[in-house]
């Protein structure tokens, strides 16, 4: 654990001395090294998995866009509990969070942030005169530290750009900094990512897809053998091993090459190697790879265009079964923490939650439910407003 006081030192010194590091989410850890027969992971820091999972991974990529910009884009009612508020701070604030993004730009970077490392942090920059921050910044998770306090929980935060560092205290009245936290069993003070659980499955799409690109430059043909027949089991000798080496590497591999004719000479015979079931069966286990990914992420494999997959009757139930399973848990989630923190600096309590009635993929199932309530003639109205979720009226 990063940044560990005396409450957790004997946990650190429980453990016995081994070649890999535990680290925090943001610190780098030592992964499983390349050795002559052994498998080379991706490190588990979230750099590494960043930059494999989501810059050098399409199928990662597309998940935590996908994601990120359907909960970003979920409109978002805040209220009192009783009424909508239409004209408040908070309202004005989450529209312009600051001078460099929209509201819904801020909100894809948090739930980016959450995704892609587990943690998210939300620095609130100034106070206006009605108690509202004065600007909100989403803060790089790879940058921040956390810095534990005597009872182990956090006191403090570090964030470090270009050796400059910032320490947000949290001990005071009003917390400038709120830190978002996907639930991790092992650490106390960092989330763990989707990313993380998909590490592996990403590994093998990525070396998937090295295998096929090796395949294209040598003309989508497999490799096959040079043998030499000479008089009475006689070798090449070196200089003509290494000029057929040379000639073969010059004139008859990669993509510009393919389809060129071989002229062997002097007892060479070319055999070429058929597909072994293991080649063949590369395009099954990079397909099986991808959807252990979106599954990681909670989206339906329909949804990325993966063959195979009949969990859902069409395209329309799992857009459905997405916004129900994995976009509403995660906006709820981060839209209740973000009220609770901003109804700290506004002096008031408000409630944020998402507006299921502007979300078009929930449109048919809201509209079953709005008709079921609506003739309902045993309910009054108020009863019927609150099982919509609907508050008392615009304030």
């Amino acid at each position: 654990m990063a940044g560990g006081t005396a409450v957790f030192d004997w946990l650190l010194k429980a453990k016995p001395s081994v070649t890999e590091r535990k680290a925090s989410a943001t610190g780098p850890i030592v992964a499983m090294s390349a050795g002559v027969g052994r498998t080379a992971w991706t490190p588990r820091d979230g750099v590494s998995l960043t930059r494999s999972g989501f810059a050098g991974n399409v199928i990662g990529f597309r998940c935590v866009r996908m994601l990120a910009e359907a909960a970003a884009a979920t409109p978002l009612v805040l209220s009192d509990g009783e009424r909508e508020l239409l004209r408040h701070p908070i309202r004005r604030l989450l529209r312009a969070p600051n001078q460099g993004q929209q509201g819904a730009a801020f909100l894809e970077s948090v739930y980016g942030h959450l995704l892609l490392a587990g943690d998210a942090y939300v620095e609130a920059s100034g106070r206006r005169s009605d108690g509202v921050p004065l600007e909100l910044h989403a803060l790089r998770p790879d940058r921040m530290r956390v810095v534990p306090g005597a009872d182990g929980w956090p006191a403090a935060y570090e964030y470090k750009v270009g050796g400059r560092q910032v320490r947000f205290d949290m001990t005071q009245e009003l917390r400038p900094l709120l830190h978002f936290k996907s639930f991790h069993p092992l650490d106390d003070h960092y989330g763990m990512s989707p990313l993380s659980a998909a590490a592996s499955a990403v590994d093998i799409h990525n070396s998937a897809s090295c295998w096929s690109k090796g395949l294209l430059d040598n003309a989508a043909r497999p490799s096959g053998a040079i043998i030499y027949r000479g008089p009475d089991g006689a070798t090449l000798s070196e200089e003509q091993y290494r000029r057929l080496i040379d000639e073969v590497e010059s004139n008859h591999q990669g993509a510009r090459n393919a389809g060129r004719p071989m002229l062997l000479e002097g007892g060479l015979d070319w055999k070429p190697m058929g597909f072994s079931p293991s080649d063949m069966e590369f395009l099954q286990t990079k397909t099986a790879a991808a959807r252990d990914i979106a599954i990681a992420f909670g989206i339906p494999p329909m949804l990325l265009g993966l063959p195979g997959d009949a969990t859902y009757a069409n395209y329309q139930e799992a857009n459905r079964a997405f916004y129900r399973q994995t976009v509403l848990p995660l906006v709820k989630r981060v839209s209740a923490s973000l009220a609770v923190w901003l109804s700290e600096w506004a002096g008031e309590a408000v409630e944020l939650a998402p507006d299921l009635d502007a979300i078009p993929a929930l449109a048919e199932e809201r509209e079953a439910q709005w008709r079921r309530v609506s003739t309902a003639d045993f309910l009054t109205d108020e009863e019927k407003r609150r099982m919509l979720g609907l508050s008392a009226g615009p304030a």
